[in-house]
């Protein structure tokens, strides 16, 4: 998957090498879930398989090989879904102009305190 532009300072600066290392080498140019080769039509979807690197823990900065796995479009993509999801999700907020209003460190007296007024 190409590196967002906002995330590109959070990579190595031999990701290319790493990456070529891992998929090539390490992986014999296949999926290291599901065994997809590199360039030829993926056994599932049959669509043309590109291997791409990703961060088993979804953090850019943890680069430890084991921590990465050569992965296929639809591997990856499963990787990451909830990921993705979550993005979309704050992205449609911030473009509808709303405002996150629930998060995990919600505090019930804030709450209480906030919508005391409001019932009736």
């Amino acid at each position: 998957m190409p590196i967002r532009a906002e995330a590109r300072a959070l990579y190595p600066t031999n990701w290319r090498e790493l990456s070529k290392r891992i998929r090539f080498e390490r992986a014999g140019n296949r999926c290291e879930w599901c065994g997809a080769e590199n360039y030829q039509p993926h056994p599932v979807t049959g669509s043309k398989v590109i291997l791409t690197v990703a961060h088993v823990d979804h953090d850019p900065t943890h680069n430890d090989e084991e921590n990465l796995a050569a992965l296929c479009q639809r591997c990856h993509l499963r990787h990451d879904a909830k990921e993705h999801a979550s993005n979309a999700r704050r992205t449609r907020a911030r473009k509808s102009g709303q405002l996150e209003l629930f998060t995990e460190s919600w505090d019930a007296t804030v709450e209480e305190s906030v919508f005391a007024g409001r019932r009736g």
